[in-house]
């Protein structure tokens, strides 16, 4: 007998690996798994329906790993499966902004056996030298854990401490099954209990410490307010900041990557706050402001219009995920969940200053009128507040990094629009594929949401083929292309009028035909007459198919901020020292 069958026998309820993991998989809340079958994953896969899930097939690594990025935003993590090798590293770009961006997303790769391992063969999908780790030494480098799972003794634990590690952390991680695993037993008693997913509590002692500071400078404070980032949803703290909110009263603004984060409608909404890129009225509110609560702060480049940021550390109070910082005192270990929970409950309302001034509440602009003898064509100035006219409650708004997700700052979002954007990684063509992955995420959780993508034709042609998965779920989604002849926001950075930032004109409208759509509702807008008869359109309004608009935009044209951080980048760009 060998040691494998004696230890099966000493197992409760023997359950095969595979099934094990997606099991564990579907109690996170997963119900479809994206990626693409290679012959060192197909036997796993047999074990997705098995366990209640649905497998989506997407057309390419690289798009899945889009996809399973937006399903994750949009339901909280996302399961993605590849082949060893070469399957992997075509995912590995969707895998680095995922990990960027602070998305939980389950990286599982299905490798050659352990035997194969062992003896070095020379296999396909290999480098050739008989090394089998160095795909995954890569994928250590974006991946809050990396579990080899090589040994049945252990595949159970490692399983289930990567999942709270993915969940908790809110990061990728990275599963490596060989072949002949797939099939060996563990333990399936173990499913009773669920993954514990709860954050780790702070020392109280320091969360108390850490509350009274903040207290105190909130007390003194006369002109606070609260900034809302992007690590605020992606670390699930957004119902403990309105609630906070809610009580103080104190004006809230976000940042372009917290967009969504807060319920726009409510009284105390200010606008979106990005440095020189913000509209002056809140600019002004912002930067006069003698505290700023900062909550999940990421200032990268494009999310602070080039750094031009104008607050004081000496006026900021930040709280993260693992630490908090009130001024110069930083406070390690100590997450902003606890303590945000701990400040509503304790805040003395009374206690609060108001001092007279300017208060911003949901300024954005009206969209703009034509001049005289103006041609009727579509600006973004005018597009983009037109568009919060557009949007309904519970939308999924996506946006494309270039045009789209700097005009989105310029939109006003009804109650509980869901906003999907990647303004850190920033990998053009994302949105094609996050676009599918909220949408399937909204369908999977049976809610009836309108998911609409906005693009830039360059973009769009990294990742088209993701229409396919769109059409093969038979999801709701309203792609508004932007037709504007090229690579708009890399023409502001440099190169206007520069060959290398023109695309090929496709036929944009019959590419969903092509892809094998029957029922596609699809247009053409040149002019705002045009677009105002299709927003204004009821059946527009309410379909629950897919619907494809060419909108055509000058390509010399382009939002109010993206001008001002394009500028902005272009001097970083060119600093020598």
């Amino acid at each position: 007998m060998s040691p494998s069958d004696i230890r099966s026998r000493a197992l409760h309820e023997p359950i095969p690996v595979a099934q094990y993991l997606f099991a564990r998989l579907q109690q996170l809340g997963i119900r479809s798994i994206h990626g693409v079958p290679g012959d060192f994953n197909l036997t796993a896969l047999d074990y997705i329906p098995k366990a209640g899930l649905k497998w989506v097939g997407s057309v390419n690594e690289l798009n899945a790993a889009y996809a399973a990025d937006g399903y994750a935003r949009a339901l909280g993590i996302s399961a993605l499966i590849t082949t060893f090798g070469v399957g992997e590293l075509s995912a590995l770009n969707g895998i680095a902004g995922a990990y960027s961006e602070h998305v939980p997303l389950v990286h599982i790769v299905g490798c050659p056996s352990t035997v194969s391992q062992k003896n070095g063969m020379l296999l396909h999908h290999t480098l050739g030298n008989g090394d089998f780790n160095v795909f995954s030494s890569m994928a250590s480098n974006v991946a809050c854990d990396v579990a080899r799972l090589n040994r049945p003794a252990e595949i159970a634990d490692q399983i289930d401490h990567a999942l709270r590690e993915c969940w908790i952390r809110s990061r990728p991680v990275y599963l490596l099954l060989p072949t002949d695993m797939v099939e060996r037993e563990v333990e399936g008693e173990r499913l009773k209990q669920k993954i514990d997913l709860r954050e780790p509590e702070n020392d109280q002692e320091r969360e108390d410490y850490v509350v009274d500071v903040v207290l105190r400078s909130l007390y003194e404070a006369k002109r606070a307010v609260v900034l809302v980032d992007a690590c605020a949803i992606r670390h699930r703290v957004v119902r403990e900041v309105r609630e906070f909110v809610d009580k103080t009263g104190l004006p809230v603004f976000v940042t372009p990557m917290g967009k969504g984060g807060v319920n726009e409608t409510c009284e105390q909404y200010g606008g979106v706050y990005a440095g020189t890129g913000s509209l002056p009225a809140v600019k002004d509110r912002v930067e006069s402001s003698d505290l700023v609560l900062s909550v999940g702060s990421l200032k990268s480049d494009f999310n602070t219009a080039g750094f031009s940021y104008k607050t004081s550390v000496l006026k900021t109070v930040d709280f993260h995920s693992d630490s908090c910082k009130v001024r110069y005192s930083e406070y390690p270990g100590v997450g902003m969940k606890g303590v945000l929970k701990k400040l509503t409950e304790r805040v003395d309302v009374g206690k609060l200053k108001r001092e007279p001034g300017p208060e911003v509440v949901n300024e954005v602009p009206k969209p703009e009128g034509k001049a005289e003898k103006e041609e009727d064509i579509i600006t973004h100035k005018y597009f983009w507040p037109r568009v919060g006219e557009y949007l309904k409650e519970k939308d999924v708004v996506v946006t494309e990094t270039g045009t789209a997700n700097f005009g989105i700052w310029e939109t006003k979002f009804p109650a509980n629009v869901m906003g999907v954007t990647q303004i850190l990684w920033g990998s053009i063509g994302w949105s094609v594929g996050a676009a599918q992955g909220a949408a399937l995420a909204t369908k999977d959780a049976g809610d009836d949401r309108r998911t609409i993508l906005f693009v830039g034709d360059g973009s769009f042609q990294l990742t088209a083929q993701e229409v396919t998965t769109m059409i093969r779920h038979k999801l709701r989604v309203t792609i508004f292309l932007i037709y504007n002849e090229g690579f708009t926001i890399e023409r502001f950075i440099h190169g206007m009028e520069a060959e290398y930032n023109d695309v090929v004109r496709w036929k944009y409208t019959e590419i969903p035909e092509v892809f094998g759509a029957k029922d596609v509702r699809k247009f053409v807008i040149k002019t705002r007459d045009e677009l105002e008869k299709l927003l204004s359109d009821k059946e527009f309004n309410d379909s629950d198919g897919l619907q494809f608009v060419e909108m055509w935009m000058p390509k010399d044209d382009a939002p109010r901020a993206l001008k001002l951080t394009a500028k902005e980048s272009a001097k970083t760009n060119a600093q020598l020292e």
